[in-house]
């Protein structure tokens, strides 16, 4: 498995996530990170229509190519868009960008190798270390096991030097990962990564039970994102028209969210604090990775990680039935 560094920097900001994000303020979301010894990167062609691929390899060029980890994702082609309108923005999928282009699911060999190739050119560079095969909860499940087998092939060949699966959905994960595993008798290893996206956070860990044996049983490591929840735990307090899953959260869910801020609260920590420590320390996990949007927010992570947990928070969360017994690694 490759040796990711614990934390990362998620790169749809640089693709004008929720709003246009000026260079400026992408150069300094860059400098802050790499300031702070962050060195994993993660992108997609998903984020922004190639956009962030663009203006993350641009930034990127600046730094030494040996002392960053890069990720990008697959399954997803990009193609000029003939319907194009101008001035029409990617706003529906969440990005201010131009419709200039369009996204072709292609999971085919030959679509998830120039998928590859494409966003190793809009990046500048020569090489990629990790490609994902993004969201394969949307596609038709023996497709999504053909792609992985395409992806081990790429592995083999020295084009990347490991892969993975990044999906909200964790029994498709569960069954990606036991589906690549090797059978008996044939070598060779399966995937190294799984990225889980909002399903192994401090409020709810539905990766718990199953993913995480099963990761554990296979030699695959947890890249964690999403840990905030859609923005939930994202504040000290939980807001009464906070959003879950896109949406406006269900009454239940912010009770429990309130629960756990009131247990943090005990053990003077704030609820955004304890959800970046669980999710960087929850079992099996070997980076989270965080989506920012501004220097200050870097700084703001920053301080975040090197605040001291009391060990007595997990527990207490234990004992009060919000989280299972054993999630934090020791």
């Amino acid at each position: 498995m490759i040796d990711l560094p614990p934390v990362g920097v998620g790169g749809a900001a640089f693709g004008n996530l929720y709003g246009p994000v000026p260079d400026a303020v992408a150069e300094g979301i860059l400098d802050a990170a790499w300031d702070a010894g962050l060195r994993y990167f993660d992108t997609a062609p998903h984020y922004g229509l190639g956009a962030s691929e663009e203006r993350l390899g641009a930034l990127l060029a600046q730094r030494p190519r040996e002392e960053y980890v890069l990720s990008t994702k697959v399954g997803r082609l990009l193609e000029p868009n003939p319907d194009h309108v101008p001035g029409e923005l990617d706003t529906e999928k969440g990005f201010w960008v131009p419709t200039t282009r369009r996204r072709v699911v292609d999971l085919t060999p030959a679509g998830i190798r120039a998928s590859l190739t494409a966003s190793l050119e809009r990046l500048g560079l020569d090489r990629v270390d990790v490609a994902y095969l993004h969201d394969p909860e949307e596609y038709p499940r023996a497709d999504a096991h053909a792609a992985v087998r395409t992806l081990i092939e790429l592995r083999e060949e020295g084009v990347v030097a490991a892969i993975g699966a990044g999906a909200k959905d964790v029994e498709v994960l569960v069954d990606l990962v036991r589906g690549a595993a090797p059978s008996a008798g044939r070598g060779g290893h399966g995937l190294d990564l799984v990225m889980v996206a909002g399903r192994y956070t401090l409020l709810e860990q539905p990766a718990w039970p199953d993913l995480v044996p099963t990761c554990a049983g296979h030699g695959v490591g947890i890249v964690n994102v999403g840990v905030f929840n859609s923005g939930l735990l994202a504040r000290p307090q939980v807001a009464p028209d906070a959003h879950y899953e896109y949406g406006p959260a269900p009454a239940a869910i912010i009770e429990r969210a309130n629960a756990i801020a009131g247990v943090c609260a005990r053990f003077g920590v704030d609820l955004p604090t304890a959800a970046v420590h669980f999710g960087s320390r929850a079992r099996g996990v070997v980076n989270a990775t965080f989506g920012l949007s501004s220097a200050a927010e870097v700084h703001q992570l920053t301080e975040r990680l090197a605040t001291r947990v009391d060990d007595g928070l997990w527990a207490a969360l234990i004992v009060d039935g919000l989280l299972p017994d054993g999630v934090i690694a020791p």
